[in-house]
């Protein structure tokens, strides 16, 4: 089989999708190999399955599972061997960790490199997702390191690139990739705005968006390319997982299945299966330090077997996000809605507020455009789900104040000795 430099397979070089099951049916074995090494799986009541087979009527990993298995109940191997240590982003109190070997930086930089823009050498690549302890960030740093490119390593948890900051990198630095959750691309745009900067005009080498962390709609995909004049380009995956699906060159999102084994799991019914609408359910074929067998990780999704004329013979994916009121209700679904606004209304800030009989919806929307903006979000929203919407029109600033776009705050190192005039309470503080 064709491969790649670091011995994975090309893509589409399994031969269709009979060829793509047949290579995850080879690759399996070592799997199951690797989570009989896992404390977590070794001690399961149900043991570790042995083949494709049992695999499909084992219980599933759950994140609780993970949380209960804090710190490294989950370890399959030595933890001399590790190479990095991270954490979600979870907010529910308890960690949820996950550990990765050099064996498995190898294929979290292989599968984040398919990106269809390509990473080149004369790159300028700005990360703005998350270091810290998740891995998003550090995926994407390696991978760009391995092409070549220069990094430019923002992280959108951190004080000292504030939206201002990141505007102004952007414009000096020639940047050319971004990477970042599609959100930012929006407030990017705002600050900039402020700055009195334009895309196209001011910011000439940016030459497309990668994006990921948050379910993205096409109207807001769209709405997003047209305000930046370039690409938007998604990915989707987990900090447990690393890259679990990426572009093709005619924009289908497609899951890695050369990677991993996907399942579409119906929570109402116990079932699963290869395709259909329902919460993913993942086991990597290509993990050392924490092997995960049929991990659900809850994303409600929309997976279809269908050719795609980049002829890689991947499963398509649609990310839906959670539920918000009723079953059919997702943000992706609202935010779809809300994005088909007209360009010219200026709406690209918004939340709701779901509860089992109403919805709630705020809008940032210029008056001259208030009122219909109100009354065709509501009508959209009811078309789509026959839901009656309380649609709430508020001023630029409102939900995203310009103090958060323009604001370039003072990032200090610790000190202990101050001058008279200075103030001294901030006596080693870092902000």
């Amino acid at each position: 089989m064709d491969t790649t430099l670091t011995g994975r397979p090309r893509l589409g070089a399994w031969g269709g999708f009979a060829g793509l099951a047949d290579l995850q049916d080879t690759l399996l074995p070592a799997t199951l190999a690797a989570a009989a090494a896992s404390p977590f799986y070794r001690t399961r009541r149900d043991g570790v399955p042995a083949n494709r087979a049992e695999l499909a009527g084992y219980p599933l990993t759950t994140k609780a599972d993970l949380r209960d298995a804090y710190p490294f109940g989950m370890l399959a191997v030595d933890r001399s061997d590790l190479a990095t240590y991270h954490e979600s982003s979870g907010s529910s109190g308890t960690p949820t960790a996950s550990y990765y070997t050099a064996g498995d930086w190898t294929d979290l930089v292989d599968r984040y490199a398919r990106v269809p823009v390509g990473i080149r050498p004369s790159d300028t690549f700005l990360v703005r997702t998350p270091y810290a302890l998740m891995l998003t960030g550090h995926v994407a740093h390696a991978a760009a390191r391995h092409c070549g490119a220069t990094v430019v390593p923002a992280d959108n948890r951190s004080l000292a690139t504030p939206y201002a900051k990141v505007v102004r990198l952007l414009h000096d630095l020639d940047v050319t990739l971004t990477w970042s959750l599609p959100t930012d691309a929006l407030l990017w745009h705002a600050a900039a705005e402020h700055a009195g900067l334009r895309p196209g005009r001011d910011f000439p080498a940016l030459r497309a968006l990668l994006v990921a962390g948050e379910p993205l709609s096409p109207a807001r995909r769209a709405r997003i390319a047209h305000l930046w004049r370039v690409p938007v380009v998604e990915e989707y995956g987990a900090s447990e997982t690393g890259g679990l699906a990426g572009e093709c060159p005619h924009g289908s999102l497609h899951l890695w299945a050369d990677r991993a084994i996907f399942e579409v799991h119906d929570p109402a019914t116990g079932r699963t299966g290869t395709d259909g609408t329902g919460e993913l359910v993942v086991t990597p074929l290509f993990r050392e330090a924490m092997p995960l067998l049929r991990y659900h990780i809850g994303d409600r999704v929309e997976v279809s077997y269908r050719d795609c004329p980049c002829g890689w013979a991947l499963p398509t994916v649609r990310v839906l996000g959670r539920s918000g009121l009723g079953a059919g209700l997702t943000q992706s679904g609202l935010e779809d809605v809300v994005f088909r606004l007209p360009a010219e209304y200026g709406v690209i800030f918004w939340r709701a507020r779901a509860a089992p009989s109403r919805l709630r919806i705020q809008i940032e929307v210029a008056p001259r455009h208030r009122s219909a903006a109100v009354r065709e979000l509501v009508a959209g929203v009811g078309a789509a789900y026959g839901v009656d919407a309380q649609v709430e029109a508020l001023p630029p600033g409102a939900l995203v104040p310009a103090r958060l776009l323009t604001a370039m705050p003072d990032v200090m190192k610790p000190r202990g000795l101050f001058a008279e005039h200075e103030n001294w309470d901030m006596a080693l503080r870092y902000y």
